[in-house]
């Protein structure tokens, strides 16, 4: 299933895309899409048998605004450095463990909303990154069998980030990820039954029309079943949780001088195979 919500920022709604590509009303099944639905293998279900029955309302698409597909969202952690051609491009060693830091859920937006330039900033960045949606409740994972089953559904993330923030300010990497806006969450979150391998995903963004990162997700040094599993021995996982896998080759920051960081005007454009597109205009903060 396709899960979404769609409305003003604070008062979505839920919905369901179908495979026809109509938008459906879940609102008489659920309040919303979080973690309480995610969790409740009842409450797919009734999604699930209404969407089969064709008795989902159809909604007007024209003009209606997709938000995140996940709300009340707890935490987003964060893989760092987790391709291989990403962490080549920036003349960093390949980890030997997951770098692993975390964003405030309030920098999470929708697809398609406006991402802010920080007032000052010069090495703004973009990172297209295939995100995990957590669905039960995850604490100290074995195997990597355990995690995937763990797993709700998958989704498009933009893990904006501000380079000389992230580098160059002192302290640990937060005050460069952590910017408002710098989390485009969405359009779907795809369940994970409908994506069998999250190993063999593409991933694509572009900056005013042009190509700056085609990557693939099997060319991450930790894969999702690793990454879930090796979280969980650090910190609970919840569902509704979410989880960025990290980027692949072709950020700004790994691009010769003059780097081509974004400015406000830009437009970013970026999806993941199977989960949907993103698009997004800069603005000055």
């Amino acid at each position: 299933m396709k899960l979404l919500r769609v409305g003003p920022p604070g008062a979505e709604r839920p919905a369901l895309l179908d495979q026809d590509g109509t938008l459906r009303d879940l609102s008489a099944l659920v309040d919303d899409i979080d973690g309480s639905v995610l969790a409740d293998a009842s409450a797919l279900d009734r999604i699930r048998a209404a969407a089969g029955a064709g008795v989902l309302p159809a909604l007007d698409a024209t003009g209606l605004r997709v938000g995140p597909p996940v709300a009340r969202i707890g935490k987003v952690v964060c893989i760092g450095l987790n391709y291989h051609g990403h962490a080549a491009e920036t003349g960093q060693a390949t980890p030997a463990e997951p770098v692993v830091f975390l964003k405030a859920a309030d920098t999470v937006v929708g697809p398609d909303d406006t991402v802010l330039v920080p007032r000052g900033s010069v090495k703004t960045d973009w990172e297209v990154e295939l995100a995990i949606v957590i669905g039960r409740t995850a604490r100290y994972l074995e195997t990597d069998e355990e995690a995937l089953a763990h797993v709700a559904g998958y989704a498009v993330a933009h893990d904006v980030s501000e380079r000389e923030f992230q580098i160059e300010r002192g302290g640990t990497w937060d005050k460069g990820k952590n910017c408002e806006t710098f989390n485009p969450l969405g359009p779907w979150l795809v369940t994970a039954d409908e994506v069998p391998d999250p190993q063999a995903l593409g991933l694509k963004l572009w900056v005013n029309g042009e190509l700056k990162q085609d990557g693939h997700t099997s060319d991450q040094i930790f894969p999702v079943a690793e990454v879930v599993r090796y979280v969980s021995r650090f910190m609970t996982l919840y569902p509704g949780d979410i989880i960025n896998t990290g980027t692949p080759a072709g950020v700004a920051m790994g691009q010769p001088e003059p780097k081509p960081y974004l400015r406000p005007g830009d437009v970013v454009e970026l999806e993941v195979e199977g989960l949907g597109r993103q698009r997004q205009e800069l603005k000055g903060a």
